[in-house]
């Protein structure tokens, strides 16, 4: 298998895994505690959002942008302040559209590109590949808590 279609398959693995708890779960329960699935689906789309510059920049041989440079925890912030005003629906439908972005990306994007080292979105160098493996078992973690969530509320 090739690093392209490893990192589809990731990120299709993944997202599938979020997308299927969207449909059991309560829009409006706390998964953790400050966020609903909502914000937990806004803040998905903001690393989507993260990922899609620095592979679009490396493809054009150009130097990413770093959005998570102050920090993890101010940049989550900002990715879901961002999106404060938008519906679920909304937040739903970009979540759907940046993933396939993503994907539209890895798909025109060679072995040698996606190992290229750049500038990570949070400092340091780094690969595509290594921010996609990075934010898909992120994403899968999330996934697992929501699912967690849901299983010990439906018990009760």
């Amino acid at each position: 298998m090739s690093i392209q279609e490893k990192i589809i398959q990731q990120y299709e693995q993944s997202h599938s895994a979020i997308m299927t708890q969207l449909e059991e779960i309560d829009r409006n329960r706390k998964i953790y505690p400050l966020w609903t699935i909502r914000e937990i689906v806004a803040h998905l789309s903001g690393w989507d959002d993260a990922a899609i510059a620095f592979l679009g920049a490396v493809l054009k041989g150009k130097l990413p942008a770093t959005p998570a440079m102050r920090g993890f925890d101010i940049y989550n912030a900002e990715t879901v302040s961002t999106r404060e005003g938008l519906s679920y629906d909304h937040i739903v439908r970009e979540y759907i559209s940046t993933r396939a972005k993503i994907l539209a990306l890895a798909r025109t994007a060679s072995d040698e590109i996606l190992t290229t080292k750049s500038v990570l979105p949070w400092g340091g160098e780094g690969t595509f590949e290594q921010i996609a493996e990075g934010l898909c078992e992120h994403e899968t973690t999330h996934a697992g808590d929501i699912k967690k969530f849901i299983e010990e509320h439906n018990s009760k």
